[in-house]
Order: C-alpha cells, then structure tokens, then sequence
C-alpha cells in the first residue's frame, strides 16, 4: 500500500504553528514510508475566506521545507486569484485540489446517502432550531438536532425548496474505530448528532467534503490533532454508509503554551510568517516542531537533527500521547545553535533584509556598506539566537547616538571625573595609534588599563557605554575598528563632555 496523506487548509487566516506540527508529523510519515503528501484547500467556508490567505499558507510551506507531491495546478490557483501562480502549481491526478471545485461530488455523495437510507431533507428554520437548543440547554441537555424532519415521509420536502441534507445517525449501538495511538474507540450513537452535511446553498460541510474528498483522493492515513476525535464517528457512519474503507486514523496531542494552555495568540507568534518576521531560520523551527511531542527513542538525548535523521527515525508510535509544551526559550536556543552552524556569507546574507527592514541600512545594499556588514558578521553571530536581535545590538554603527547620562556611565570604584580622566586617557592613546586595527586597538587599551591600576571592566565598561550607548554589545575591540577612528574618538569626547558636566 502506498501511504497517503493530506494537509488540508481552510484560507481564513494564517495556519496555527500547533496545526503545523501536526503538519510536519504528516510530512514525515509520508517521507518515511516512501508516500505522497498532498495539499487540498477547502474553501467552501466562503463566508470566512480571507484573500490572500492561499498564498500566505504556500509561502510558509515552501519557507519551511513542506513541499507538496500533490495540490492545485496553475490553472486552479489562476482561478482562485493566486498572485505568482507558478511558484506554487504542482497538480496531480486526484484534483481539482479545490473543495470549490467539486461541489457535484458533494451532492452527488449527499443525494446518494438520501437513496441508501442514510440521510434526510430538513427544512427546519434557523428560528425553530434555535428554540430547541434553548430548550434544551434550559434542561441541562446536550444542544443537538431534535430530528424533527428525520421520520417525514420521503416526498414530504421537495428537492427544489430550501432545505439542508442530514446525516441519519442509528439511534442504538456504538460506532467504533482504530486509533494507531490510543487503540480501538467507542462511541454510543445515540450522542451523535444528525449532522449536515449539505447545506441549502448546495455547499457541503466540513464533515461530508472531508470524507468525499479523502475517499476520490485515495487518502490511506489521517493524522491530526485529538481535538478532532469527537467528530470521527460521524465520518466513520458517512464511510459505512457509502461501503467505502475509512483510512487510517492517528489522533496526536494538542500543543500548549508554556501556562499549559491551549496555546494561542496570548502566548506569542503563532503563524509561520510570524516566525518567519521575529528572525527564526525555517530549519530551526521544523527541527523544533518536530520534537514537539515526539521522540527519536528512550534514552536518546539529541535534540539537533537534519531532516534526513528526521525523516529517518520518524514512527507514529513515538508520538507522546500528553500535550506538547511550547517553550520560545527552547526554540530561541535551538535558532542560536542553527545561527551559529551557517558560514559568515550565509549569514550576512540572511541578515542584510533584517538591517534594511529596520531601516539601517539601504536597499540596494552599495558594496561599501556591505564590506562593513561583512565585518560585523563574526562579532554577532554567537551572540545573536533570532535574525532580528542584529537590529537592537548594532543599531549604534548606522546611526549617531546620544551620550548616555553620566549615572549610566560611571562604573563601580569612581566617580563622574575620574571617569571623564579616563575617557580622556583613552581618547589620547587611540588618537595615537598609527593604524586602527581590531589587535592594535586591543593592545593599546589593555596596556593602558595596566597602566591606570584598574580593572578591565571598569575600563572597558565604560568606552562600551561612551561609543555604543548600551551596556551590552559586540567585542569591544572589533567594534571599536568597525566604528574608526573618527567616530570612536567623537563619541569618547561627547561622553567625557557629559560626564565632566555631571
């Protein structure tokens, strides 16, 4: 058998990075067994479509590795008003890939379920539905349909009026069905609601495209999140209805936040474009997703994979069954260890846009500027664990700062002119220097610390705070030669200006 999966989002807004997960999990398997990995879009949801959203969904795929055997073609997503179309058509022969476009397979499916015994014309109006869920929830019942329309005679509701199709749920028994992680699960049928499945726009639910669509698309395993469990015996009982094999099911755990919660919007990013916006590489984040509630095996503490080790150690059995805790301060240490794998290039390449987003830097980046970039580079790339960190920790080379306040400045053991004497020291031996060099420089001020009987980071503090305004930077001495000679010796007489006036 050939294993096949799906992905299949609705285009409302941005996927969550917990549906993600679930996601890469599918991605795997499919690598794993040697399948296929399917992308089917279901709009059907028109009063929630969201423009745009179909290419948002693709861009954060194909940015995180997720490429697709199978999804629209060109001329689908021409006509759903794709921008840049070809990037993304791939095509298959199982389409159209759009829920939209196969809305006869829906009715032919619903009409079909009606003539099996399986289903049923309501006319019911949104009023009288809505005074039987008062009813009942003023009872302390379970809100469902009262099946009022299930036991009229079958000519009662013409085809041609506005009407629903429902499912015919059995009003006995249980129906039950294999989970490859939590084994065989039952569910009283009388729980069940008589669920649409057609509505009386002629569109389908979720409940019945998703089966139709699983079915004519070959689909062997469904893998996604165990908020979804309840909902399966409806598409079990559509399965037996149409003498059609159900695939595979694997229910995974939800991701939470940190607070243990369902994790949401409170908690922080939650879109890949998010993600992809505050500074994350794409192989980070996969890596980091993909141990999100699985396991390469007992005892194994590696936590970097490739995608090959991923793809190669991946099994379903290994799923944790609990909810997986999303840590950002597990992925900001996983997204430094990936910054600091990339070669200098890469990296200066990747950070460039980050530096022009902020506005630091020019778009077309000219050659001079990129030679001082260049320079930069290896001061930050240990320091940094998200692309964006560049921006607040070398902001200072681009831009004139402000002297900070003398109370900022003075380091432990002095006071406001002992402080400026030494600015004014360092200011007379930098000034000397017959080149600017990072070790030249380096030797010169460790020489005069020497000389002054003080310590390092009293010194060195201090020519930090004068010439970057932060407490916190890059190595002292490179970025003081990055800065030069004239602007190092600019800043230090503004800050001693500041602290003699203190």
């Amino acid at each position: 058998m050939t294993v096949r999966v799906r992905f299949a989002p609705s285009p409302t807004g941005d996927p969550h990075i917990g549906n993600i997960r679930t996601v890469i999990f599918n991605w795997l398997f499919a690598r794993k067994m040697g399948g296929q990995f399917v992308l089917r879009i279901e709009d059907t949801d028109r009063t929630r479509f969201k423009p745009g959203s179909i290419e948002t969904i693709m861009e954060g795929l194909r940015w995180l590795g997720l490429d697709w055997d199978e999804g629209p073609g060109l001329e689908e997503l021409q006509r759903a008003g794709v921008k840049d179309a070809e990037k993304y058509a791939v095509g298959g022969p199982y389409g159209p890939y759009f829920q939209s476009e196969r809305l006869h397979l829906y009715r032919e499916v619903a009409e079909e379920l009606i003539e099996r015994g399986w289903a049923y014309r309501c006319n019911c109006s949104p009023e009288r539905l809505e005074r039987v869920r008062a009813m009942q929830r003023a009872r302390g019942q379970r809100t469902m349909y009262d099946r009022h329309c299930r036991g009229l005679p079958p000519d009662a509701i013409s085809p041609d009026e506005p009407h629903v199709i429902r499912l015919k749920v059995p009003l006995t028994g249980r129906t039950v069905f294999h989970d490859m992680l939590r084994g065989e699960l039952s569910f009283e049928n009388a729980s069940i609601d008589d669920q649409i499945l057609l509505k009386s726009d002629g569109f389908p639910t979720y409940h019945l495209a998703v089966v139709v669509d699983d079915h004519y698309m070959q689909i062997t395993h469904v893998i996604r999140g165990d908020d979804w469990i309840a909902s399966t015996p409806k598409r079990i009982l559509i399965y037996q209805a149409m003498g059609w094999e159900p695939p595979t099911y694997c229910h995974v755990p939800l991701v939470n936040g940190p607070d243990g919660k369902k994790l949401s919007k409170r908690h922080g990013a939650i879109s890949i474009t998010e993600f992809r916006d505050q500074g994350y590489l794409p192989d980070a984040l996969f890596n980091f997703l993909a141990l999100l509630g699985w396991a390469p095996g007992k005892g194994d503490e590696q936590e970097i994979f490739t995608r090959e080790e991923l793809i190669e150690r991946f099994d379903l059995s290994r799923v944790n069954r609990a909810p997986a805790i999303f840590s950002y301060d597990k992925l900001d240490w996983m997204n430094g260890v990936y910054i600091r794998k990339l070669s200098q290039d890469d990296l200066l390449e990747r950070l460039i846009p980050v530096w022009q987003r902020a506005g630091l830097v020019p778009d077309p980046c000219p050659e001079e500027t990129r030679a001082m970039l260049r320079r930069i580079v290896p001061l930050i790339q240990e320091r940094i664990k998200r692309l964006n960190d560049v921006v607040a920790l070398t902001d200072f080379f681009f831009v004139e700062i402000e002297p900070p306040s003398a109370e900022e400045m003075v380091p432990k053991g002095l006071d406001a002119e002992q402080s400026a004497e030494v600015l004014a020291r360092v200011r007379a031996v930098l000034a000397d220097l017959p080149d600017f060099g990072e070790e030249r420089v380096e030797q010169a001020l460790r020489a005069l610390v020497a000389e002054l009987g003080l310590k390092n980071r009293q010194v060195f503090g201090l020519i930090r705070w004068a010439t970057t305004g932060k407490k916190v930077s890059p190595p002292l001495f490179g970025t003081l030669s990055i800065l030069g000679r004239e602007r190092t010796l600019a800043r230090l007489e503004a800050a001693e200006k500041v602290l003699r006036a203190g």
